[in-house]
C-alpha cells in the first residue's frame, strides 16, 4: 500500500471481474467523430495493460464532456476505438451505463477481454449539479443507481481517474464503499509526483500560473507561499491580470469585464492580501499582448490602448519569466500565459515553453491548457512530468485532502461482501 491505499501489486485480478474508472476526456471533432487529442488514454495505458495481462474481466466506466455545459456531452465510443489501437485488441463498447444492455455485456465478458461503458455523465447522478446540490456523503453514493446496478457484478474497483479525483461522484467515490479498491499505475504515479513536488522540491523551486480558470489557482497560490514551497511564483494570464487589477494597474475595461463575467471580480482583493503578504514572491507582467486588426502589438502595463483586450503577455515579460525558469531547480507550470491556441496570442506561451525545454530543472506541468501547448510546440519529451490532472491537482496543491483518496483509503480496508449476480 502507498499513502493508505492500495496498488495494484497488493490484489489479485486473475479470473476476476474488475470496473476500473479512468479519465480518458479529450476535446472530440464533432463532424468527424473523432477524439483531437489522446493524450489521457496513452497515460492510463499501462494500467490497462497490466490489468489485461493478469488476465481479468475488464470493464472501463469514463466521462466526456464537461457537464457545466450540457452540449459538451458525447458519447466515449470513439475512445474505444483509439483504446483498440493502442491496446492491440478488441475492445467492446455499448451504448449504455448501468442498463440492462451493460449488464449483460459484463457477464459475458471472458478473462483478458475489455468493455467500455458509455460516457457516465449521461446519468444525473454522475453530473455536477447533483454532486453540488445534494453533496452525498460517500456512503450515500453507495446506494446510487450506478453503484447498485454494477457493483454486484464485479469483485474489485480500480481507479486511475487522478484528473477526476477531486470531484465527488458515484462512479469516483461510491464503489469504493462496497468493493474492495486500489489505484491504478497512473494515479499512484501522479500521486507521488505531486507529494513529492510538495514534500521535498529542489531550489530554486518556481510556480507558473497561467490559463483563464483561476478559482482554485488562488487557493493554490496561498498555500504554496505560505508553506514555504514556492519560491517565486510566475503569474500570467488572468491571473496576472487580477494581481495586478489588485495592485491598482489599469488593464484595462475588457479584461475587468471578462473578469467580472466569469465570477473572479472577489479574487481582486484576494489578490491584495497575497501580494501584501508575501512580498517579493510573485513575479507580474510588465507587459502585455493585444491584437488589432489581426496584428499582435505590445504596450506596457498601465499604457494599454483604450478598449484593447490583453491576449497574451509581452515580450519583456516573456523574456524575464524565462530567465527565472531557467535558473530553477523545480518548475512547476499550470496554465498558459495567453490565448495560444492563435498565431498573434501565441508569443508568450511558446517563448515559457521553449524555456522549459531548455532548463535543466525537473519541470511539472499539468491541466488540459497546459498539455495542449506543451504538445502544439513538441516538447513532451523535454518536459520531466506531465501530470493528467487539472482540477484535481490544483486542489491537491491546495492542501486538500481530494474526495477519491478519501474513498480508496475506504475501500482499501474492506472486503467482498456482495452476493454476486
Amino acid at each position: 500500500m502507498r499513502f493508505g491505499i492500495k496498488t495494484l501489486d497488493d490484489v489479485d485480478v486473475r479470473g476476476k471481474t474488475v470496473l476500473c474508472r479512468i479519465d480518458i476526456n479529450q476535446p472530440v471533432d464533432r463532424k468527424t467523430g473523432c477524439l483531437k487529442d489522446t493524450t489521457r488514454i496513452k497515460a492510463c495505458l499501462p494500467t490497462l495493460r497490466e490489468l489485461i495481462d493478469k488476465r481479468c474481466r475488464l470493464v472501463l466506466l469514463a466521462h466526456q464532456g464537461s457537464d457545466i455545459e450540457y452540449k459538451n456531452f458525447y458519447s466515449t465510443e470513439p475512445h474505444a476505438t483509439v483504446l483498440a489501437e493502442c491496446l492491440g485488441q478488441d475492445v467492446t463498447f455499448v451504448e449504455d451505463v448501468c442498463g440492462p444492455t451493460a449488464r449483460a455485456a459484463i457477464t459475458a465478458l471472458r478473462d483478458g477481454e475489455v468493455l467500455l461503458l458509455d460516457n457516465v455523465r449521461f446519468i444525473s447522478e454522475e453530473q455536477t449539479l447533483f454532486e453540488l446540490k445534494l453533496k452525498l456523503t460517500h456512503a450515500q453514493q453507495a446506494e446510487t443507481l450506478v453503484v447498485r446496478k454494477l457493483a454486484p457484478l464485479a469483485d474489485l474497483y480500480v481507479c486511475d481517474a487522478f484528473a477526476a479525483a477531486h470531484r465527488d461522484q458515484p462512479s469516483l467515490c461510491g464503489f469504493e464503499q462496497v468493493l474492495p479498491s486500489a489505484m491504478g499505475r497512473l494515479f499512484e504515479e501522479e500521486f507521488c509526483v505531486i507529494s513529492g513536488l510538495m514534500e521535498s522540491p529542489e531550489r530554486p523551486c518556481v510556480f507558473v500560473l497561467g490559463g483563464a480558470k483561476i478559482g482554485d489557482a488562488f487557493m493554490m497560490l496561498q498555500t504554496v507561499l505560505k508553506g514555504g514551497i514556492a519560491d517565486q511564483v510566475l503569474a500570467g494570464g488572468l491571473v496576472g491580470e487580477v494581481l495586478l487589477w489588485a495592485l491598482g494597474e489599469d488593464i484595462g475595461e475588457p479584461a475587468r469585464a471578462f473578469i467580472r463575467k466569469q465570477g473572479y471580480e472577489e479574487l481582486v482583493d484576494d489578490g491584495r492580501e497575497i501580494l501584501a503578504s508575501y512580498p517579493g514572491k510573485i513575479l507580474l507582467p510588465v507587459d502585455f499582448g493585444f491584437v488589432k486588426d489581426g496584428v499582435r502589438h505590445e504596450s506596457a502595463v498601465g499604457a494599454l490602448p483604450e478598449g484593447e483586450l490583453v491576449v497574451d503577455i509581452g515580450s519583456e515579460t516573456a523574456a524575464q519569466f524565462a530567465e527565472t525558469i531557467r535558473a530553477a531547480k523545480t518548475v512547476f507550470v499550470n496554465g498558459p500565459m495567453g490565448v495560444f491556441e492563435q498565431a498573434e496570442s501565441e508569443q508568450g506561451t511558446q517563448v515559457l515553453w521553449e524555456a522549459l525545454g531548455d532548463t535543466s530543472a525537473y519541470t511539472v506541468i499539468g491541466g488540459g491548457d497546459s498539455i495542449a501547448a506543451t504538445n502544439k510546440y513538441g516538447m513532451g519529451d523535454a518536459i520531466s512530468y506531465i501530470c493528467t490532472g487539472g482540477g484535481a491537482l490544483i486542489r491537491f496543491l491546495s492542501g486538500e485532502e481530494l474526495p477519491v483518496v478519501k474513498a480508496l483509503r475506504h475501500g482499501a480496508s474492506i472486503a467482498h461482501n456482495l452476493t454476486r449476480a
